[in-house]
C-alpha cells in the first residue's frame, strides 16, 4: 500500500462543495482518504487578481503507483469540470500530489515531491496539520520545519 499526500484547492463557485466533491471522487478513484486537514483560505498566489482559494490537504492510502495516481487525479479534475486555460488562473478544482511515499520522481508531467511546496504557505499550513513530522526526501526537513522557514508572506486562514 502506498501513502500519498495531496493538496486540493479551488477558487470558483461553491468552493467548499467542490472540495467535498473532490474528496468523494478521490476516495472512489484514487484510494482511501485516511486524514483530511481543516479548510484554509488564502489570497490567490501567482496571479493575484482573482478570488481567494480554499485548500485542504489529504492523506490517502492507494494501490496505485505515482504515475497511475496522477492519471486518476486528472480524470477526477476533468469529471469536476476543470478546464486548463491559464497558468495560476481561476479554477473549480486543482489536485496536486505533494508527496508519494518517500519517492523522488521527475517526469515530463509529474514531479514528486512537488517542486514548489516549500515556498507556498497555502500548501504547508494544511499539510502540517496532518503530517507535521513527514520528512521531505530531498530537503531533509519536516513539513513543520519547512513551514517555519517558508518565505511566502500570504496569510493562510483556517476556516473550519
Amino acid at each position: 500500500m502506498n501513502k500519498a499526500y495531496l493538496l486540493t484547492g479551488g477558487n470558483m463557485g461553491e468552493r467548499e462543495q467542490y472540495l467535498a466533491l473532490a474528496r468523494e471522487w478521490i476516495g472512489k478513484e484514487c484510494g482511501e482518504i485516511t486524514k483530511a486537514s481543516s479548510l484554509y483560505e488564502t489570497a490567490a498566489w501567482g496571479k493575484t487578481d482573482q478570488p481567494a482559494f480554499l485548500n485542504q490537504a489529504l492523506e490517502i492510502h492507494t494501490t496505485l503507483n505515482a504515475k497511475q495516481l496522477i492519471r486518476h487525479i486528472l480524470k477526477v479534475e476533468k469529471k469536476m469540470g476543470r478546464i486548463r486555460e491559464e497558468k495560476y488562473g481561476e479554477r473549480i478544482i486543482d489536485i496536486d500530489i505533494i508527496f508519494f511515499n518517500n519517492e523522488i520522481l521527475t517526469t515530463t508531467f509529474l514531479k514528486v515531491p512537488h517542486p514548489e511546496m516549500q515556498n507556498r504557505r497555502f500548501v504547508l499550513t494544511p499539510l502540517a496539520e496532518i503530517a507535521a513530522e513527514f520528512m521531505h526526501p530531498v530537503l531533509l526537513k519536516t513539513v513543520a520545519e519547512l513551514l517555519k522557514d517558508c518565505p511566502d508572506p500570504l496569510e493562510v486562514k483556517k476556516i473550519r
